[in-house]
């Protein structure tokens, strides 16, 4: 199943599409890959908090505005902003927390 089938395959998450494209892409373990997604997870939570307050004082109208439903949509748009950014290599928080997370789990094996 490629990579683009696997996002559309029912009752498959997009985080389970994340895990198959990682270890069909890169012939990583499953152990690997599931520290691979959560280090790309953890990574895009850090860049969705600091965009969310780079957002914090924009006010008034307009996509950015923070009243009602404007403030619902902006963290919608700081979330996919922050997915496509580590999508993209991000800042280098994923790769640190992938070494850390595969050698913690090395020393309890």
């Amino acid at each position: 199943m490629s990579g683009a089938f696997a996002l559309a395959a029912p009752g498959l998450s997009a985080r389970d599409a994340l895990q198959a494209g990682l270890a069909k892409n890169t012939k990583l373990s499953p152990l690997q890959t599931k520290a691979k997604a959560a280090a790309q997870d953890f990574e895009a939570v850090f860049v969705n908090n600091m965009f969310q307050q780079m957002f914090t004082d924009t006010g008034g109208d307009g996509p950015m505005g923070g009243s009602g439903p404007a403030g619902v949509w902006r963290s919608f748009l700081t979330d996919e902003y922050a997915k496509s950014f580590v999508k993209a290599g991000g800042i280098g928080i994923a790769d640190q927390v992938y070494k850390t997370l595969l050698a913690q789990q090395g020393a309890k094996s």
